[in-house]
């Protein structure tokens, strides 16, 4: 929608939208270096994060053009929180080194950062269309194709579809973000980095389902709530400098090796006015019956974000001519190996704003000749299996055993259903990195390295 917004001045510009995405749901915040917060340490933090795999100019452009889009969302009217005086309130998340995180009502930023956006594009040309396929001519990206069969020519095609949520089996995704992008991308041709690694959320509260689950904000333990196994032992003591606000591929690997594989608790009970700072977290405990500020909180790791994607450059452009992707389909070189806490909204605003830019300087023209389209398609039944392959393969510790048996189950699949093309392409690239690093991890590395 950044993108879309920054376009409309000069271009005519058409939304089709399948679902909501991820938006709404995110939590934590925006991270932005303001004041005396130099955009340098965030870019510092934000390298640390990604275990030194981040594209250091595109870190660069995140965090100096950070705060100038957090501005510019405030100007469209986001109500962020702040302090008496008036300045915007900072909390500290996950692997950063200060308190840099704006929100909104505590855990709610991403619902308004969602009708934010939505309000200032309601005079947008936007309809309701699953995009089923692309069209190329001449080896460019012309248009799309929708599920009813039309075909809408174009320009450019800016892919903005978030991650592969449920391409796994649990996941703090909403429905519908299923790697759709992903999938029309690698069916097109275009280039893909980093699809290895697949982020996955520490503290997901554990409701004993599947699907979509309930995310449960680290901005708690950024206000001092503590993980603990089964024991009572606040276990992120002395495994790493940070304690509970390590990185999220090492909080996430933690978790999952102290609840061996089931969940653990966060004990909120010492952050202050819990109900009142978190009330999203707050309404999701109650529901299955658990007071955040009284009793412990189950959580378990879910799978939470893509760091990789399609290949961008610093204008959104894609290796296919007329093919843009923006987001979490992409991989703008933000980052690297495991992404920092509240870098995923601030990489929407500041990369859409940049597509928006060099499509307003340069819009590929159409060429001559015949067009061919590309369809993905989709079979409920392969997609379950593909996800419960997922799960069990490729997801906070891998192995080139499991990933194998992954890769030669979906192999003949991947032209029958989209899901098990985007989940080949991410085993295929879990299997070529023959080492742990960010949230990658390979328990067969030592036998590989030796």
């Amino acid at each position: 929608m950044s993108a879309a917004l920054g376009l409309a001045a000069t271009r005519d510009v058409l939304v089709l939208e399948d679902a909501d995405g991820s938006t709404r749901w995110a939590q934590g915040g925006i991270a932005a270096a303001f004041g005396s917060d130099p955009a340098e340490e965030h870019a510092v933090d934000t390298q640390v994060a990604g275990a030194g795999l981040c594209d250091p100019d595109a870190v660069r452009r995140l965090t100096e053009e950070g705060p100038l889009r957090v501005a510019e969302l405030v100007g469209r009217g986001a109500r962020l929180d702040r302090e008496a005086d008036g300045s915007l309130q900072r909390s500290r998340e996950g692997g950063h080194g200060r308190r840099r995180v704006v929100h909104t009502d505590g855990d709610a930023t991403g619902a308004e950062v969602w009708r934010t956006l939505h309000a200032a594009g309601s005079s947008l040309h936007r309809r309701r269309a699953r995009v089923v396929g692309l069209s190329l001519t001449a080896g460019q990206v012309t248009g799309v194709v929708t599920a009813d069969g039309e075909h809408i020519a174009a320009r450019a095609v800016v892919l903005a579809t978030g991650g592969l949520g449920h391409v796994y089996g649990a996941t703090t995704n909403p429905e519908g973000v299923r790697g759709d992008g992903l999938a029309l991308a690698l069916a097109a041709g275009a280039a893909t980095s980093h699809l290895e690694f697949v982020q996955f959320h520490p503290t997901a509260l554990a409701t004993g389902g599947s699907g979509q689950l309930p995310l449960v904000t680290e901005a708690l333990r950024g206000d001092g709530a503590v993980l603990r196994d089964r024991a009572g032992t606040a276990f992120m003591q002395g495994r790493h400098p940070l304690a509970d606000l390590a990185p999220r591929d090492v909080v996430a690997a933690a978790v999952h090796e102290a609840g061996g594989g089931e969940h653990v608790w966060l004990d909120c009970r010492g952050v202050a006015e819990v109900r009142r700072h978190f009330p999203t977290v707050t309404a999701a405990c109650e529901a299955i019956g658990v007071d955040p500020a009284r009793d412990l909180v189950p959580v378990r790791a879910a799978q939470h974000f893509l760091c990789g994607g399609v290949t961008t450059d610093r204008w959104g452009a894609t290796s296919l001519p007329g093919l843009y992707a923006v987001g979490e389909v992409a991989d703008s070189g933000v980052h690297g190996a495991n992404r920092l806490a509240s870098n995923s909204l601030l990489e929407g605003l500041v990369y859409g704003a940049r597509v928006a830019a060099g499509l307003t300087l340069e819009l590929p023209s159409l060429p001559a000749g015949a067009s061919r389209d590309v369809l993905v398609a989709r079979d409920p039944v392969l997609a379950a299996r593909a996800s419960a392959l997922m799960d069990a393969h490729a997801g906070i510790v891998r192995d080139a055993e499991g990933l194998g048996r992954a890769a030669d189950w979906l192999a003949p699949r991947i032209e029958l259903d989209a899901t098990c093309r985007v989940a080949a392409a991410v085993v295929a690239a879990a299997l070529a990195r023959r080492e742990s690093v960010g949230c990658h991890r390979r328990s067969d590395v030592a036998a590989l390295v030796a």
